[in-house]
Order: structure tokens, then sequence, then C-alpha cells
């Protein structure tokens, strides 16, 4: 999921905004789920500046899609992108 959604142009990091010592309690930036046979990712990242950020997710959220279904041959449930930062 990780490698995925750094591919996408305009991805800086996949991690949370702000300092980086939130990162010890805010918990991993990827969150996997199976429900019912379904995968449910969540993901967290910090976007480039003047980047467009609905586009930028939905781009991010084809990529970890086509990843998962790819490589781990399972249903997808959804993936959910969520910028927490815009960041250089």
């Amino acid at each position: 999921v990780r490698l995925a959604a750094l591919e996408v142009p305009g991805v800086v990091r996949v991690g949370r905004g702000g300092p980086r010592w939130r990162a010890a309690f805010a918990g991993s930036p990827v969150r996997i789920r199976v429900r019912d046979g379904r995968v449910h990712v969540t993901v967290w990242l910090v976007a480039r500046p003047r980047q467009q950020l609905v586009p930028l997710a939905a781009e991010v959220r084809d990529a970890v899609g086509a990843a998962v279904v790819r490589l781990l041959g399972l249903e997808l449930g959804g993936v959910t992108v969520l910028v927490d930062g815009v960041g250089a």
C-alpha cells in the first residue's frame, strides 16, 4: 500500500502531517482491515505543495486499489485516502 501510494506523483510521504513525534502517538499511516472477505484500506499521506488534492486522492485510491487486487488477489471493499498535510 505504501509503495503504491508513493508512486503517485504529488505524494511526498505516506504518513501523518505535523511534527514527526506525533506519528508515535497517531499510529501507523496505513490501516488494513478484512471484513466479509473484502479488504478495506485507509492511508494517510502528505502531499506536495500546489497539488490539486481531490485528483491526487483519486489517483492514490486507484493505485492502492489496483495493487491490493493484483498482489493479494482479494476483493477490494474500499480505499480511504486522508491527506493530512502539505509539505516539501
